[in-house]
């Protein structure tokens, strides 16, 4: 499970990091563009297409890396025997939403096929939508990955690679 779970977060990190660099590059040249009065008509459009990647991306890295917001301290501070099933139906929620978010994504794209962007009409608005429904299933992934591991300091277990919890959660 760990070499799964380095694998995938390697995968997150460098989609992340090409669309962090891509985006950079593109705003750059946009501006650059935009100061010698030769406005590429396509560059703000993209711009907020790569954005939106870049935060759903990032957002399935976070959930793998458990650096959303959370509320440890409300878990530790429940009774031993309530702690696990409180940590089952969250975490059962959240694969729900997902889920539930990835299959409307899904379903919204084929609404979309014949849409395409304004400004490079060659490409669909179902391309770049299809960002949803694939990262609501990295972030489901990521959930289903670190689901031992949350049951285990539920349980009150000491977490395989204690050092990267403390590090996590503070």
């Amino acid at each position: 499970m760990a070499r799964l779970r380095a694998g995938f977060e390697l995968l997150l990190e460098w989609v992340v990091i090409v669309l962090m660099v891509a985006l950079s590059v593109e705003v750059t040249v946009g501006v650059f563009f935009r100061t010698i009065g030769l406005s590429l008509s396509w560059y703000d459009e993209i711009a907020s297409v790569m954005l939106a990647w870049l935060t759903f991306y990032g957002s399935a890295l976070a959930a793998l890396k458990r650096a959303h917001i959370g509320f440890p301290g409300l878990v530790n501070g429940m009774p031993p025997a309530w702690r696990l099933a409180f940590v089952l139906v969250t975490e059962a929620l959240v694969v729900g939403f997902f889920a539930l978010l990835g299959w409307t994504g899904y379903s919204v794209l084929e609404v979309l096929a014949t849409d395409n962007l304004v400004s490079l009409p060659w490409i669909t608005v179902a391309w770049t939508q299809s960002v949803i429904p694939v990262s609501a299933a990295l972030i489901i992934m990521a959930e289903l990955i670190n689901l031992p591991q949350v049951m285990r300091e539920a349980r009150g277990l000491a977490p395989s690679g204690a050092s990267d919890l403390a590090e996590m959660t503070h």
